[in-house]
């Protein structure tokens, strides 16, 4: 089955700066950390595919005008107070091996090393709709 780990970022949640506030060697070691994770779960035939996303400040809000046209947004927006940093999805054998999966990355190194503890929401995949649909 897959699921869609979700790195989310919240200020609510977060006892860490913004990583624009780490020095290059934690944002270094925060990155390959990442590409060593993505490299185990590709060697375990978990990886399905894995972001980064850009900060909210580069994002746009597209919805379709009355003529089906984009109508697009381009900020600035209010400050966020969460947003989502980045994703992977897994296909891995049960909904425990996904959960197991997410604890992991959540210990992405931060600040001085210290593992982040980032929350992350693991949600599957679904392959159509509800049977009971």
């Amino acid at each position: 089955m897959k699921y869609m780990l979700l790195m989310q970022f919240s200020e609510k949640t977060a006892d860490f700066p913004p990583i624009t506030e780490w020095t290059q060697d934690e944002v270094r070691a925060h990155i390959a950390f990442m590409s060593d994770t993505n490299t185990k779960l590709s060697e375990a035939g978990e990886l399905v595919t894995a972001e980064g996303l850009a900060g909210p400040d580069q994002a746009r809000i597209v919805r379709a005008g009355v003529d089906g046209s984009a109508v697009v947004t381009e900020g600035p927006f209010p400050e966020t107070k969460e947003f989502l940093a980045g994703y992977w999805i897994v296909d891995c054998d049960s909904a425990e091996r996904a959960v197991e999966l997410a604890a992991y990355v959540s210990t992405a190194p931060g600040p001085g090393g210290k593992p982040l503890n980032m929350p992350i929401e693991v949600r599957q995949v679904m392959a159509g709709p509800p049977e009971e649909m």
